[in-house]
Order: structure tokens, then sequence, then C-alpha cells
């Protein structure tokens, strides 16, 4: 790996921390609102009362980064607002034709992006790390969406071919933000391309994530 030879400063360091946590923040905070909303067309009460709890669960991540980010002296409004854009133009531009798109897009999308974070969190210190991880642990998404999802396809086959496009377009839009995001964010994409290394190692990086992708549809049913 080559070595770099562009340090950064403990200033630096710490706007990419709170980079990192000002767009996990806004994350969370965008996974209760539609975790609430997909509540809402929910096809029974007990599947309506399951993701309303997830929300909960999402929620209070939300606050666990919003006081973290108290913590270090930094306004979380203004820690989240640079990533509105790039989040929204996310969500604007992959909106879900039905209730299964939109779990697909809450396992494969979603899974994809905190997959990607996790990646972010390996270069921050132990104590960023550790909070990081543990706001991105699966708050029980993951099997209900699976469950349905594969339900799904079981009781109408025609729609696997749907939702594996579906699935596709969901991480190329997912890519593109996280690009958005680098470039938009210096200290952020300087932190991670030192701690990478050089380009083949950034390679492997985006190998992967997108191996997991790939896991995720097999789980689904679905080639990626």
């Amino acid at each position: 790996m080559a070595e770099w030879t562009d340090p950064m400063s403990e200033a630096e360091r710490r706007q990419a921390a709170i980079d990192l946590l000002g767009l996990l923040c806004y994350a969370e905070l965008t996974a209760f609102e539609r975790l609430a909303a997909d509540a809402a067309y929910a096809p029974s009460l007990e599947d309506k009362a399951a993701l309303a709890g997830m929300a909960v669960a999402e929620f209070a991540h939300y606050e666990v980064l919003h006081d973290r980010l108290e913590e270090l002296g930094v306004n979380s409004t203004e820690a989240m607002s640079p990533f509105v854009g790039p989040l929204e133009s996310y969500h604007e531009s992959t909106k879900p034709a039905d209730w299964i798109e939109s779990l697909v897009k809450a396992y494969v999308g979603d899974g994809f992006a905190s997959d990607f974070y996790r990646e972010l969190a390996e270069f921050m210190d132990e104590e960023i790390q550790a909070l990081i991880v543990d706001v991105l642990d699966d708050t029980g998404h993951a099997d209900f969406a699976v469950a349905h999802v594969r339900s799904a396809i079981e009781a109408d086959p025609t729609l696997a071919g749907r939702l594996a496009l579906w699935g596709r377009r969901l991480v190329g839009e997912a890519l593109v933000q996280a690009q958005r995001v680098a470039v938009d964010r210096d200290d952020l994409a300087r932190l991670v391309v030192g701690g990478v290394g050089d380009l083949v190692a950034v390679g492997e990086l985006l190998a992967r994530l997108t191996q997991r992708h790939s896991e995720r549809m097999e789980t689904l049913g679905l080639q990626a």
C-alpha cells in the first residue's frame, strides 16, 4: 500500500468526524421518517406495529448522534445541513412504486449505505467508531424486509425481475450520492483516501461493498 504523504491536522480530523456524525444523524432522521411513512401503508396491523417500532428505534439512534454532536460543541442542525441535498436527492430519485419496493429499498439501499458508513468509521478514532457501529445496529428491519419480500415473490414470481432491476438502480444511485458527499466534504474525503492509501485499495473497498450488495440481493432471492 502506498504511503500517505499528506497528513491531516487535528482540526481537519475533527471536522471529518463531525461530517460523518452529521451525515449519519440526518440519515437516521430520514430513516425514521420513511419507516413511519411505510407503516401507514402496511397491509396488516401486525406489520404496521412492527414498522412503527423500528421507526422509534431509528429516532433513538438519531438522538444519540444529536447528543454526541452537542457534546462536541457542534450544532447538530449545522452538522446535518451539508448532507440534506445529497440524501434528499437520493430519496427523490428512488421513490418506491409500492410497499414491496419500499422494503427492498430499506434492505438493499440502506444496507449499502450502512456498509459505506462502517467503512468510513474505520478511519475514525475508537470512540467515534464504536458509536457509529452501535447506531448502525439493525433494528429488525432486515429480517422483516427479507421475510415479506421473499413471501411476495413466492406468491407472484413475476415480481423478481422488477425487484432485481430496482435493487440495481438503488445501488447505482447510492454510489452517485456517496461520490457527491466525498467531493463536497474535503476533510472527510482526505481522511478516507489517506486511510485507504492508494487507488488499488479504493477499488478493494468498492469491491467489498459490491459483494455485500450481491449477498443481500441473493438473500432476497434476486439477481444482483
